[in-house]
């Protein structure tokens, strides 16, 4: 997605959230904080950007988001589970955020395997009003393609919230 196109629906996931009165917080570790800094592009961004936690490690998505060693273990790092575990840490660990977005996956191009192929990438999105969705995608490309469609995605679900 060009960075105009971006910026424009970046801008329409602004207008959504300002509209519900809600406050994001992202959650990413494949996308290395690509979906904050398109939200935090936009002026006055922090009247509905709480902030975003990049936990790319499996360490920091224990400590920073509280996703606990037993998911990590059983369904790895890229899994829904995993996704759903990291949205709703971000929500407990970010008091003021009404929604959390989470991404993982494995941009490549190496990293993965038969199971879960490079371009396999979970979202879980979390509200306060209790629900947590999660979805498992699979994009094709290089490795910047997979990050930026993966940053649609993941707006295209808060934007659907």
């Amino acid at each position: 997605m060009p960075d105009n196109e971006l910026r424009t629906f970046a801008e329409q996931v602004f207008e959504h959230l300002r509209k519900t009165g809600r406050r994001l917080v992202t959650v990413e570790s494949c996308t290395g904080g690509l979906i904050a800094a398109a939200l935090s592009d936009i002026p006055g961004s922090s009247d509905m950007l709480e902030g975003g936690f990049v936990t790319y490690s499996n360490a920091l998505k224990m400590s920073a988001v509280s996703v606990s060693e037993a998911i990590l273990v059983q369904y790895g790092a890229v899994s829904i589970q995993t996704a759903e575990a990291m949205a709703n840490g971000g929500l407990l660990n970010a008091k003021n955020a009404d929604v959390a977005i989470s991404v993982t996956g494995i941009a490549g191009p190496g990293g993965g395997s038969a199971l879960k192929p490079v371009g396999t990438v979970c979202f879980g999105l979390a509200a306060r009003t209790g629900s947590t969705t999660s979805v498992q995608r699979h994009f094709t490309g290089d490795r910047a393609a997979i990050r930026a469609q993966s940053v649609h995605h993941a707006l295209q679900m808060v934007l659907d919230a």
